[in-house]
């Protein structure tokens, strides 16, 4: 095993915001153990909270380490991102190996708020990361908990 794939990795990322329907949010980590838990709370229309834990192989924790590798986020720094506010929040935590990082910042609507943020090319790390990560979340969720099979 490649001295990278050794590394302890962990990753959690947080959105949401308490609002008229409560505190909704939607959350996901990325364990040591090769777990991945999401959760996403909407009470939108009496809708209920989704729960999904479901374990990764060395492979697919392999490509996620990759995608964050790869974003460079690690070298960013957060002090000059948007704080959060009464729209929302965004927090997102990554452990690989010696390094470790804890950033927050309010939600981002689009890349006009991250353009006109006090740091466009941090943020936009973050942004593009975050799109990234949610993308292969919901693929994974989405391959291993079909609703209808076929």
């Amino acid at each position: 095993m490649a001295a990278e794939e050794e590394k302890e990795f962990y990753l959690r990322y947080y959105v949401g915001h308490k609002g008229k329907f409560g505190h909704e949010f939607l959350e996901f980590e990325f364990r040591p153990d090769g777990k991945l838990r999401y959760a996403n709370n909407s009470n939108y229309k009496n809708d209920t909270m989704i729960r999904k834990e479901v374990f990764l192989t060395p492979a697919v924790l392999k490509e996620c380490k990759r995608i964050v590798s790869e974003s460079e986020i690690m070298k960013e720094d957060d002090t000059k991102w948007p704080e959060p506010d009464r729209v929302g929040r965004q927090e997102i935590e990554i452990v690989m190996g010696d390094d470790h990082i804890s950033f927050t910042t309010s939600k981002i609507g689009s890349l006009v708020d991250v353009n006109g943020s006090h740091d466009p090319e941090g943020l936009r790390i973050f942004y593009y990361l975050v799109q990234d990560l949610k993308c292969l979340v919901f693929s994974l969720i989405s391959l291993h908990f079909k609703i209808k099979p076929i």
